[in-house]
């Protein structure tokens, strides 16, 4: 916001007050994504993550579990840890599920948020994913 004041002193000239600018932070908050794989039978894994699934570590993540489809016919993606997700989490989400669907591997997300409920249900995908947290499946293959 800015404000003015009329220098009576001189006539047709005026004072702009800018307001007082902060500095920017010179450090962000850490952006983590911990992901944990164990490996459950000859064809089956389960993936633990933990911290916030956010634009900054969606393609580690999308790599890390691209690389598990080949050799695996269930994943099973376990949300406890799982923080936030943002609208890029729910894209790289997407493509697994489609890398999955394609290749016949069967993609599984169990113990959704509360947050990551509710951004699956902003973007109308909860009846895709959310249906799979919430019957309970066993994610020991």
């Amino acid at each position: 916001m800015f404000h003015w004041q009329n220098d009576s002193s001189r006539s047709g000239f005026f004072i702009f007050l800018l307001p007082k600018v902060l500095p920017m932070p010179t450090e962000t908050s850490p952006i983590s994504l911990t992901v944990t794989v164990e490996r459950k039978g000859d064809e089956c894994v389960v993936v633990l993550c933990s911290g916030r699934l956010v634009s900054g570590v969606c393609s580690f993540f999308n790599n890390k579990i691209q690389g598990l489809i080949p050799d695996n016919k269930r994943i099973v993606l376990d949300l406890t840890n799982l923080e936030w997700v943002d609208s890029m989490g729910i894209g790289t989400l997407v493509r697994i599920y489609v890398a999955c669907k394609r290749t016949g591997c069967q993609l599984e997300l169990i113990n959704l948020g509360k947050r990551v409920k509710e951004m699956l249900g902003l973007t109308n995908l909860l009846g895709i994913f959310g249906e799979m947290g919430e019957r309970g499946i066993n994610p020991f293959c």
